[in-house]
């Protein structure tokens, strides 16, 4: 089957935001979109009847209306629908299972509670094993099809606990198509005995600080050599992770943050920093799963 981006569609003003946003990725990177519609109750195919009498209908005007605003943003672009009578969240699994990448719409709630919700997003994340992406109704468009760039940079969250090749692949994969600066942003709590009457010993903030950038450095090293132009910026922040990573996501255009493949059995799907981005980031969310 040839590359495609999924992005799964309802009619929300969400899912609405998320097939532009895919659009955009899709035309930027030369692929197939596909619009990805799923509920239990559609029926077979039936023959030819008016609108008013297809139980389907609906559910085709949700997908041919979108085909059609896109295919107009994106002449060139191929685009497919899909219209698939089976729970939405399995139907995307499986999707995702065959795509570049997902991309789904996430309702954002009243700012003291600014949480990408919804039943089908969140299982998705967490089980796909390809990148998904998670963009908020009120998102941007990243530009027309003849000027693809995306407000603000793409910021790469590394935890530098183990191999992120993954994250760091595509991260300077979207950096480079987009032509926009990639930084990468590292938090690390300060420990309990680094804490005196009088503030913080600075010394031992600045062992940290500096045993973490040359973790991040080496980490960095042979991505700016494979992606000479992309310019590459290293961020430490001496506070929690999570923290540090929604700070950096101000004013940048996405955010790519990790998903072990394998976590312990009682752990919770995702870890502390995915789950805040995916709850307080303001830009599209790029969850990157890896082992």
């Amino acid at each position: 089957m040839e590359p495609v981006v999924t992005v799964g569609l309802d009619g929300s003003p969400e899912s609405l935001a998320a097939a532009r946003w895919a659009a955009d990725e899709a035309a930027r990177r030369q692929l197939t979109l596909r619009l990805l519609h799923a509920w239990p109750l559609l029926m077979p195919e039936p023959a030819p009847v008016p609108a008013e009498m297809d139980q389907n209908y609906w559910a085709k005007r949700i997908v041919s209306n979108a085909e059609a605003e896109l295919q107009a943003r994106h002449p060139g672009l191929s685009i497919i629908g899909d219209l698939v009578a089976e729970d939405a969240q399995e139907a995307l699994l499986k999707a995702a299972a065959g795509s570049e990448m997902t991309v789904l719409g996430s309702r954002g709630m009243e700012p003291f509670e600014s949480y990408f919700l919804g039943d089908i997003s969140m299982p998705v994340v967490a089980r796909s094993e390809r990148p998904v992406v998670l963009v908020r109704a009120g998102a941007r468009a990243e530009g027309t099809s003849s000027s693809p760039k995306t407000p603000g940079g793409v910021v790469v969250a590394l935890k530098l606990h183990g191999p992120c090749d993954d994250l760091l692949a595509f991260s300077f994969a979207a950096a480079a198509s987009r032509g926009v600066p990639l930084r990468a942003v590292h938090g690390r709590s300060v420990p309990l005995h680094a804490h005196a009457p009088w503030g913080v010993d600075h010394d031992v903030t600045e062992k940290i600080s500096q045993d973490a950038r040359k973790l991040l450095s080496d980490a960095l090293r042979p991505w700016r050599a494979k992606f000479p132009t992309v310019e590459v910026a290293d961020s430490i922040g001496l506070e929690s992770p999570a923290k540090a990573v929604v700070r950096a996501a101000e004013g940048a255009g996405l955010l790519v943050v990790g998903r072990r493949r394998h976590r312990p059995a009682l752990a919770p799907p995702l870890g502390s920093v995915a789950t805040a981005a995916i709850h307080h980031a303001p830009c599209p969310v790029a969850v990157i799963p890896h082992d």
